[in-house]
């Protein structure tokens, strides 16, 4: 099957592409965008991976599920285009890295700058239809995303795994914390920032680990 990602994870990634469940899952995905209306726009779906070639990853973010909302979800986890109103998650996410690292909440939500730097931001699920949270899960996405963990994991060295909340824990667990630095912590939605999400300084402790592997850090 010729999926449309970028080159190094297409070969990366080349055993996933005619697995039987990778097929069934294109399947219903061309199935849902022919017939519902699906985010992120159909060009996006692969957008964390065409902004961060697999060997320029230094950090990983994992997400659940893209917005579900018109105009939110632009394939990278927990970012939004300029001049769409930033999700309370994202808020919450910039709050830690003003009171971690001093930085001004930026005036839009737009990651790419971040993926552009190295950081993959992975949603577990890469497809959502609208205004119906969690409506592509168990389709296929996961396993796929899975994989995609586990090649990072054990091809690479030296990167950081921020795991936000039960979900991504538990999708991270197998990840070797002598190999990688693994941050956890409880998920920067409202419902749960303010039980550990609020000071975990992930940011600043990432750009220190980096920096001991000889990395740039990121400027988040």
């Amino acid at each position: 099957m010729n999926v449309k990602i970028e080159a190094s994870w297409k070969e990366r990634l080349a055993a996933e592409w005619d697995k039987d469940y990778f097929v069934k899952l294109t399947d219903f995905v061309r199935e849902q965008y022919s017939n519902r209306q699906v985010f992120p726009p159909a060009s996006k779906i692969f957008a964390a991976f065409d902004a961060c070639p697999f060997d320029q990853v230094k950090v990983v973010i994992i997400g659940q599920d893209p917005y579900h909302d018109v105009g939110q979800a632009n394939g990278l986890c927990f970012s939004v285009a300029p001049g769409i109103a930033m999700p309370p998650s994202l808020v919450n996410i910039f709050k830690e890295i003003r009171d971690d690292l001093g930085k001004p909440i930026p005036e839009n939500g737009d990651l790419s700058r971040w993926a552009n730097q190295g950081v993959l931001l992975l949603n577990a699920t890469l497809t959502v239809e609208a205004h119906k949270a969690a409506s592509h899960q168990g389709k296929g996405w996961e396993q796929f995303t899975d994989e995609v963990i586990m090649r990072l994991a054990q091809d690479r060295e030296g990167l950081v795994f921020m795991l936000w909340g039960s979900y991504a824990i538990k999708k991270g667990a197998f990840i070797d914390r002598n190999r990688h630095m693994v941050l956890t912590s409880p998920h920067p939605s409202p419902l749960s920032a303010y039980r550990g999400f609020f000071g975990n300084k992930h940011f600043s402790k990432a750009n220190e680990y980096l920096t001991t592997q000889g990395k740039t850090p990121i400027e988040w």
